[in-house]
């Protein structure tokens, strides 16, 4: 099956490790990340959602309009707008780019973090408030007669839109989470479901949940299934282990400082975040190069767990991760540009090309090995 890639969209050169050298939205930056994406063999970029940063839709509008063939990312939080005004949104920006948006619905798993903007509800009406809004996405991308719509979050009546996507019969929709009421409803409603980089036999337990929870919505079909990580990568093993001393290093000092805007004392409330803080208790190493460090820094913050070695090792980790099913995979870098580019550069001919060749011997094995591969 065919193997993708997905970076980061960041609007300024900021990280875990250094801070941003000028204004939340800088231009110039936005578009100079973009472009060494597109350039160095990267398939789509996400545009992350946080509460006080930069408005990810018109940043997307701006490097769509700038950009050939970079697909985008667009991250959204649907406390935030109504779901008539959103679906109309990224129809709009579908129509700016040329069929090449998807959008990431985020339920949330900070009560504070959606506080700052006015939502007060628990975590799992959250999840049943980002299915209902999913499901009236959809229809409003596809749907030319007006229509009512009376549900448990959202009521509105006669509803059409004028804009339509240029996808047909709509954008991909992709959602994320690691608890149960995550699973239920990425596996109902989702054709990207996303993890966090966890080691292998765990991140094949999450993909197995995936799928049986799309089977109990009834579908025949999975999502297809992206996993996250923070790429080191270095000519040498011994200098790739230095650079991830040393990148932990830079992230506990910020940290220590106060400096890291996710950092907040007591445990995370998310699933995800809980797991990788568990993950990095029990060991620092795990499989061909997953390190915890970088995620215990943190305290688990988002997509934390590192991948670390030469460009070849790296390649080869990442094709473990695609052997369990795993066919788009994200990587973000320290240094956003300069890893985007070295990642680009040396890690990813190297899957393509493996990738090939196994898809090529599943071929002349014949249809029953290429069936295989989804499993």
């Amino acid at each position: 099956m065919p193997v993708e890639f997905l970076g980061i969209a960041a609007t300024n050169d900021g990280s875990e490790t250094t801070p941003r050298s000028g204004a939340a939205f800088d231009k110039q930056y936005t578009l100079r990340l973009a472009r060494a994406h597109e350039d160095h063999g990267w398939d789509r970029v996400l545009f992350a959602y946080g509460s006080g940063s930069p408005d990810p839709a018109p940043a997307a509008a701006y490097v769509a309009s700038r950009t050939d063939r970079l697909q985008l990312l667009l991250a959204h939080r649907p406390n935030v707008s109504y779901p008539t005004f959103a679906a109309k949104t990224f129809a709009t920006l579908d129509q700016i780019s040329e069929g090449r948006l998807a959008v990431h619905f985020i339920t949330g798993g900070n009560d504070h973090e959606q506080r700052r903007e006015g939502d007060t509800l628990t975590k799992d009406e959250r999840y049943a408030r980002t299915g209902e809004y999913i499901r009236i996405v959809k229809r409003i991308w596809t749907t030319r007669e007006p229509f009512d719509h009376e549900g448990e979050h959202y009521r509105f009546q006669d509803f059409v839109s004028d804009v339509f996507p240029v996808q047909q019969p709509r954008p991909a929709v992709s959602f994320g989470g690691s608890s149960p009421a995550a699973y239920a409803t990425g596996g109902a409603e989702a054709d990207i479901y996303c993890l966090w980089g966890e080691p292998l036999a765990r991140t094949a337990e999450q993909i197995e949940a995936v799928r049986a929870a799309a089977r109990a919505a009834g579908r025949t079909g999975a999502p297809r299934i992206q996993v996250a990580f923070r790429p080191i990568i270095a000519p040498t093993e011994e200098l790739a282990w230095e650079k991830a001393h040393r990148t932990v290093g830079a992230i506990r000092q910020r940290s220590g400082a106060g400096l890291l805007r996710h950092r907040r004392g007591g445990a995370p409330e998310n699933t995800g975040s809980q797991r990788l803080i568990a993950i990095a208790e029990a060991r620092e190493r795990y499989d061909r190069a997953l390190w915890t460090p970088t995620a215990a820094a943190t305290g688990g913050a988002g997509n934390s767990n590192a991948l670390v070695g030469t460009p070849e090792t790296v390649a080869r980790a990442l094709l473990d991760y695609y052997d369990l099913g795993v066919d788009i995979l994200s990587a973000r870098g320290y240094d956003l540009l300069g890893d985007a580019v070295d990642f680009g550069r040396y890690v990813i001919p190297i899957v393509r090309e493996e990738v090939a060749r196994r898809d090529a011997e599943r071929a002349a094995r014949g249809p029953q090995a290429l069936a295989a591969v989804g499993e």
